[in-house]
């Protein structure tokens, strides 16, 4: 286990709940606070120019004037371990989506601290996870500012699918799942696969992410469909659909977490 303390930065509009976090955080030997701000566009400033090593975990509000946390983070190169500060609670599933370790309700108290201090330490390790990398989260937290902005983006309710000259449509709420095969995408309805001519993180990108989400590197679930949730041996999880086949598809570890969290399943 590494024992060197985690290096710590703040970032929250209100110096008050700053000097709070630092008092708790100040009680725990395994943390080590190298910065704070109470503006986040300066805050993003300095991240930006020391570089991703300089923190480990970044201890951030989500509304704020200017910039908000998720826009914040979506400027980011490399995402540090995440966690969040919220007056509102309506905020923590947004901010289970982004990966983060946990949230934290404010005013700030010990034992919540504690709790994800807990979490954290389970999951620091010498190298970044896979998902703090993955250029798909910028777009997820990009959307997730603008929503939280009141900017409402409108996505498509309907897919085209080719079959040699033939152009036809496909509604949306019927797609069960989107999956990549041989080079070539299918939209699936009642088990029956169309060819689509974009990718898989094309249509992440343009999709409704409240109701497609990505569960493996080459498949996008409908979550209206999803009608079971399996933990298998081995850490292996299964949803299976609710169409007429009970398709089932497996789950990339790396995105259980945010699938759990999107159908309101807390996790361990």
């Amino acid at each position: 286990m590494n024992d060197a303390p985690l290096r710590a930065f703040l970032v929250d509009d209100e110096p008050l709940a700053i000097d709070r976090l630092s008092r708790l955080l100040a009680k725990h030997t395994e943390i080590s606070i190298v910065g704070s701000s109470t503006d986040p566009e300066q805050a993003l400033q300095e991240l930006t120019a020391k570089g991703a090593d300089f923190v480990d975990v970044l201890f951030l509000d989500i509304q704020m004037p200017g910039m908000n946390g998720f826009e914040l983070l979506s400027h980011l190169a490399e995402q540090p371990f995440v966690i969040f500060t919220t007056a509102f609670d309506q905020y923590a599933l947004r901010a289970f989506e982004v990966n983060s370790i946990d949230y934290l309700l404010k005013p700030v108290e010990a034992e919540q601290l504690e709790r994800a201090l807990h979490k954290l330490d389970r999951r620091r390790s010498g190298t970044r996870p896979e998902w703090q990398q993955r250029p798909e989260l910028s777009t997820l937290l990009q959307e997730l500012a603008a929503n939280l902005r009141g900017e409402r983006q409108e996505y498509p309710r309907r897919i085209a699918t080719r079959v040699g000259e033939r152009i036809t449509f496909l509604d949306l709420e019927n797609v069960t799942h989107v999956m990549a095969s041989d080079k070539l995408t299918y939209a699936v309805v009642n088990g029956k696969q169309h060819c689509v001519d974009q990718t898989i993180s094309d249509l992440e990108g343009r999709l409704d992410p409240a109701r497609f989400l990505r569960i493996h590197r080459a498949i996008l679930v409908n979550v209206d469909w999803i009608q079971e949730l399996n933990s298998w041996f081995g850490g292996k999880v299964v949803v299976t659909l609710k169409d007429a086949q009970h398709t089932q598809l497996t789950v990339a570890r790396d995105r259980v977490r945010a699938l759990k969290s999107r159908m309101g399943i807390q996790s361990a």
